[in-house]
């Protein structure tokens, strides 16, 4: 079995396209009026979903504890990205929310990762593009969402 490349480069090149995404995502959020998300919020923002959850759920799905999950939820707070309120259901539990200022940057950042999509198809060719994308889809978990990149990196 031969290759041109060594084995570890495959990780590390699909890393740095993903961090290729990521900042240009993030440059382009800044521009469009949200300056303070940082990558990690977009998974946090995800996981609190349009319904809300608690801090112990989002730490669950993040796979951070709930103090790190409670860190996060205050920082994204004090941006204006979500908010605590109080479980119609059980007064005792704070559901967090995402506020529409926290709406509009998932929606906003929805629409620059399909812009970047389309230079990717534009500098690769849409052909190898998509064989690019149906091999990974070969090679990966079917769940599109696993949120828990935050606990598997190891901290927020």
């Amino acid at each position: 079995m031969s290759s041109e490349s060594p084995g570890f480069e495959l990780p590390l090149r699909l890393f740095l396209a993903f961090r290729v995404l990521i900042d240009e995502l993030h440059a382009e959020l800044g521009r469009q009026g949200h300056p303070d998300v940082r990558p990690m919020h977009g998974f946090v923002m995800q996981a609190i979903g349009p319904h809300g959850t608690t801090a112990v759920e989002l730490g669950r799905a993040l796979g951070v504890t709930k103090q790190a999950a409670g860190k996060t939820i205050e920082t994204l707070e004090r941006i204006g990205y979500v908010e605590r309120t109080q479980d119609p259901a059980d007064t005792r539990r704070k559901i967090v929310r995402l506020t529409p200022y926290g709406l509009d940057a998932l929606t906003r950042s929805a629409r620059i990762f399909d812009d970047l999509r389309a230079r990717w198809a534009a500098e690769l060719g849409e052909d190898r593009l998509n064989a690019l994308e149906s091999d990974l889809r070969k090679v990966t978990p079917a769940n599109l969402w696993r949120l828990d990149v935050p606990g598997w990196f190891g901290a927020f």
